[in-house]
């Protein structure tokens, strides 16, 4: 994998880390963009808290902040730094599969 999706992928594995970023990017995925306020008010955060983690989830490019109405930001998801994660992933599987299906045919062997 080149370097800057390996980097990609470092800061969407990092935002996910948190249970509380997962848990905004999940309201954001059922109820499409929203401001701070607005996840504030489905979830058990503060709306200081959410800012912070909406800070961070764009910074890993998670979500970008688009402008509304009266000065008030509404986040919305990006899935593309989520399908470099996943194709981060995927080429470990291979990997490590291809590794197990050796030392598999090896034990059978002998």
């Amino acid at each position: 994998m080149q370097p800057e999706h390996e980097a990609v992928a470092e800061r969407v594995f990092t935002a996910l880390a948190d249970p509380s970023r997962r848990a905004v990017l999940a309201a954001l995925a059922a109820g499409g963009p929203a401001t701070a306020t607005e996840l504030a008010d489905r979830l058990p955060i503060t709306r200081q808290a959410i800012a912070k983690h909406l800070n961070l989830l764009a910074e890993a490019g998670l979500v970008t902040a688009e402008p509304g109405e009266r000065r008030r930001v509404r986040y919305r998801l990006r899935s593309a730094p989520m399908r470099v994660a996943q194709q981060f992933l995927a080429a470990l599987a291979r990997d490590w599969d291809s590794r197990l299906d050796a030392l598999k045919s090896r034990l059978e062997q002998g």
